[in-house]
Parts: C-alpha cells; sequence; structure tokens
C-alpha cells in the first residue's frame, strides 16, 4: 500500500515541475541498495524527500540523511516523510549541501547526489571521504543533454563533462554510466 501511494505521489511530480529521477533510476539504486546491504544512505538534493521515502521504504532497518537547501521544498518532505511514516529513520537537513556535507560523519553505503549539477564537482572531496570502501555513489542527471546541447545550456554540460572527467581519472573509484533516465554515473569506491 506505501509503495502504492509513493508510485502515485513520484507520478504526480513527474507531471510538475519538481524533480524527481527516473523511475529505472531509482529501481537500479533499490537493487543496489539491497545487494549492499546498506544500512547508512546519503542524499544530497533530497527535494520533496520521494527518493528518501522509497530508499526507507526498502531497507526498513537503513538510516537515510537527506540534505536539501530549498525551504519549499524541505517543507514538502517532511510532510511527506511523515504521511509515509519514515520521519524517525531519516534525517533531514536543510541547507547548502556546501556547507552541511563537511559537517557529516561517515561512512555512508550508499550516497546519492541529485543536487545542482554545477555543484557536483564542489560535492565529490566529501563525497569520496564520506563513502566507505566498496560503497556506491550515484550522480544522477550526467546525460542531461545527450547529443545536443542548447547553447545556453554550455556551461551546464561543461561542469558535468568535467565532473564526469574527475571521477573517471580518480583511481579510488570504477565509474560507469548508465543510460536510464538522463543518465546515471555509478561510481564504486575501492580497487575494481
Amino acid at each position: 500500500m506505501e509503495h502504492e501511494k509513493l508510485a502515485a505521489l513520484r507520478a504526480q511530480e513527474k507531471e510538475g515541475r519538481d524533480p524527481t529521477c527516473a523511475d529505472e533510476t531509482l529501481e537500479y539504486m533499490l537493487n543496489t541498495a539491497e545487494e549492499l546491504g546498506a544500512e547508512r544512505i546519503l542524499e544530497i538534493g533530497a527535494g520533496k524527500g520521494l527518493t528518501s521515502i522509497a530508499f526507507a521504504l526498502a531497507r526498513p532497518q537503513a538510516r537515510i540523511t537527506a540534505i536539501e537547501r530549498d525551504a519549499e521544498r524541505a517543507v514538502a518532505a517532511r510532510a511527506n516523510f511523515a504521511q509515509f511514516g519514515v520521519s524517525d529513520r531519516i534525517d533531514f537537513l536543510e541547507g547548502d549541501a556546501a556547507e552541511v556535507l563537511p559537517c557529516l560523519q561517515g561512512p555512508f553505503d550508499l550516497i546519492f547526489l541529485d543536487a545542482a549539477k554545477v555543484q557536483y564537482r564542489r560535492f565529490l572531496p566529501d563525497c569520496k571521504r564520506l563513502l566507505k570502501e566498496g560503497g556506491v555513489l550515484f550522480s544522477d542527471d550526467v546525460l542531461l543533454f545527450g547529443h545536443g546541447v542548447p547553447p545556453k545550456r554550455r556551461m551546464l554540460a561543461a561542469h558535468i563533462a568535467e565532473y564526469l572527467d574527475r571521477l573517471a581519472a580518480d583511481a579510488d573509484f570504477t565509474t560507469e554510466i548508465l543510460h536510464c533516465g538522463m543518465g546515471l554515473a555509478v561510481s564504486r569506491k575501492g580497487k575494481a
């Protein structure tokens, strides 16, 4: 029943202008969380909390930390956490991830990065520090523009490309790009 309510809420969000990850992206992340036996999950850019709720429902023993800087989305996230009865398992931090991340203590089994794409590079050192060996960093929307980048989005596309280059060059990560949703970078920490 809870999963049906969440699916309906996710469908409603997709019709609006608020971001939520693609169904196939969410399914892949939930399967990975199960395979890892994830007990600590971090979401950066939680929006209205729908992905954190999905993690909480799929991994009842997990503790989730979610960060969101937008005040309206934060209010909605708190209400959604209460509606789904998961508030007690989600540590919700309202604020700029650039300020919040340095204060967090790891390790996390899984990190989902879905914040402002131009900030991905800035968040990477903290994500690396917070992620446990063998853990997985998911970076959403890394193929946002596919092959055709509109002129007004070239700077954003350049930021994403530089982030992907940094991931690829980092010997502590093994990264693959999945063509689900608008692209999902899956980076496993540790030697392959």
